[in-house]
């Protein structure tokens, strides 16, 4: 969507906006989701509670634990993604978008037959460098999120094995627990470097 906008400084300040969140820092992140959030003076709450009569501890909540971390990271990382895909879409012939007019294809033609294909190899090899991090969902985000009332569904496995190696000095069990997962990461990004080439993509390597 962003690349089909015209208006070249809004693009370009949409763009900004999107892409900044990127080198915040998740401390600040977090901190501002607390802010809004916190049942004592939060910025939701308050308004929340004045319509309502209830406020949501949505910090300590485990069912809202996964949509605050979803939602967090979405908001600081799209802006990478969007810098990526924006340089492949430059790079497609504008050639072919006129050839496709005047053959009488519409914006959604023109997507799926064009702009699509053009950026597959992005697309997949993207795809491939995620799958190693399939199983990172980053120690120092979670760690700053996690309380002991949703421990239960915010463990991952650097904090599983912070907990076990650092706290409970279980070294060779947490290193075991740390190789499983890069093992992990290792097949899958192997496995689906094999599957994009058996697909007829370069892959990574």
């Amino acid at each position: 969507m962003l690349n089909e906008v015209r208006t070249q400084g809004f693009k370009n300040w949409v763009q900004t906006m999107v892409y900044i969140p990127h080198f915040v820092s998740w401390v600040v992140v977090v901190g501002i989701f607390y802010l809004l959030l916190t049942t004592e003076g939060g910025v939701l709450n308050e308004p929340l509670y004045a319509v309502t009569g209830q406020k949501i501890a949505f910090l300590l909540e485990p069912e809202w634990f996964r949509t605050m971390i979803v939602s967090q990271s979405i908001w600081k990382e799209v802006g990478w993604g969007t810098i990526i895909f924006l340089a492949a879409l430059a790079g497609v012939d504008v050639q072919l978008y006129e050839a496709a007019r005047i053959d009488g294809a519409g914006r959604w033609r023109q997507l799926w037959h064009i702009t699509l294909p053009a950026i597959r190899s992005t697309i997949v090899i993207l795809l491939i460098l995620r799958l190693g991090k399939f199983l990172d969902a980053g120690f120092e985000h979670i760690f700053l999120m996690l309380t002991p009332t949703n421990r239960e569904v915010g463990e991952v496995f650097d904090t599983y094995v912070y907990v076990k190696g650092l706290t409970q000095s279980q070294y060779s069990y947490s290193a075991a627990v740390g190789l499983f997962k890069s093992a992990v990461g290792l097949i899958l990004v192997m496995g689906s470097n094999w599957l994009a080439k058996r697909f007829g993509q370069e892959g990574v390597y």
